[in-house]
């Protein structure tokens, strides 16, 4: 395992890497796979003495795919350090569960196997709701739609009489479905 640590506006002093040295190595309790620890250590000019010092832990592992992050805030790096290490010993054995209950970690030896899936239920509708749908433009679907505040609507075009759907887009603008009904033969 391989620990970083760096220090922002602070030199990091022996005293200090010791004691983040000890703390961080008891995270190898957790997940013996850990490969890599990055600790930015930062002392920032803050109004309230209790958030004076800042640590980041990054914690890298090869059986999982991402990073665990953490972070905290204290009166002292020591205080922050142990605020941290908490932090990430719980995001690691909350790791460590979730592996373990998918199956991943199941050991032969543990007696412990993966335990089938029950069948999954088939979707069903649970409500259905009829209301007219009279003719308009584009402009008043839009109108129609804001009125009443949802995200879809459904209208009978007045300039082509087809159906068309008109839904808001994540931008803020709109979209508007026109089917193409097409007719199929046996």
């Amino acid at each position: 395992m391989e620990l970083h640590i760096t220090g922002t506006n602070m030199e990091i002093t022996t005293e200090t890497q010791r004691y983040v040295e000890r703390k961080l190595g008891k995270l190898n309790r957790h997940k013996p796979d850990i490969i890599d620890i990055k600790v930015e250590i930062s002392e920032e000019g803050t109004k309230s003495p209790q958030e004076r010092y800042l640590v980041r832990v990054t914690v890298q592992s090869t059986s999982v795919s991402t990073l665990i992050h953490g972070e905290e805030r204290a009166e002292s790096v020591f205080q922050a350090v142990d605020k941290v290490v908490d932090i990430m010993s719980r995001q690691l054995e909350r790791r460590k569960g979730k592996l373990y209950d998918k199956g991943r970690g199941n050991s032969m030896a543990r007696g412990k196997f993966p335990q089938p899936e029950p069948p999954r239920d088939e979707r069903k509708v649970v409500k259905r709701k009829r209301f007219a749908v009279e003719p308009m433009t584009q402009g008043e679907a839009i109108d129609r739609m804001e009125t009443l505040k949802h995200n879809f609507f459904l209208f009978l075009n007045s300039e082509n009489d087809e159906v068309n759907l008109l839904y808001r887009r994540a931008d803020g603008n709109y979209g508007l479905i026109e089917p193409d009904i097409r007719h199929y033969r046996d």
